[in-house]
């Protein structure tokens, strides 16, 4: 089942983060995986975006041209890679910093959720936004199931951030639960 998605906000949003543990969670579940970062010129602050693929065949390409799905964080991010995505996709939107209201399109699957207020009453941690955009894109997409998510952690976290996998783990169920409805 091939399925791709791009993930995208500003630098410091933790975009690079989901965007590898997605890619770990995959290889939890044996699949092929590629994941292909892009940052903007900035150190913090400016754009940062990456692309998954998952498939369980081979993958001739980490290059993403008209995204499946989207995971959108940030206004920029939304004008940028909405209009290049396919009809009928799933759209994960950040509502605490965007309107669903700006996206212009109605062939698509949008979830627009308040991630940092999530965050904050899942976690206690707003700086958990990003995981619950993957738990609800995973819940929405069934990409991968939500405890490959949960088992890849310790792979995807650098160490020295392992104390946080209950908190990180809290959040990314949180996500799947708002989008179950």
């Amino acid at each position: 089942m091939y399925n791709d998605v791009i993930m995208a906000g500003f630098g410091g949003q933790g975009i690079m983060v989901i965007g590898n543990l997605l890619a770990y969670a995959a290889i939890v579940e044996d699949k092929n995986v590629t994941f292909l970062p892009s940052y903007g010129v900035e150190m913090r602050g400016g754009t940062a975006n990456c692309s998954v693929v998952i498939d369980e065949r081979d993958i001739g390409s980490p290059i993403v041209g008209r995204p499946m799905s989207l995971i959108i964080m940030n206004r920029p991010s939304l004008i940028k890679f909405e209009p290049r995505m396919k009809p009928g996709g799933v759209v994960i939107l950040n509502k605490t910093l965007i309107s669903p209201d700006v996206s212009e399109r109605d062939d698509i699957d949008l979830l627009a959720l308040d991630l940092n207020a999530i965050a904050e009453a899942s976690a206690g941690n707003v700086r958990l936004a990003n995981m619950v955009a993957l738990g609800a894109y995973v819940e929405k997409s069934g990409v991968v199931a939500v405890a490959s998510v949960s088992a890849a952690l310790k792979d995807a976290l650098n160490p020295k951030y392992h104390k946080m996998i209950p908190a990180n783990q809290k959040a990314i169920e949180a996500g799947a639960a708002a989008a179950r409805g």
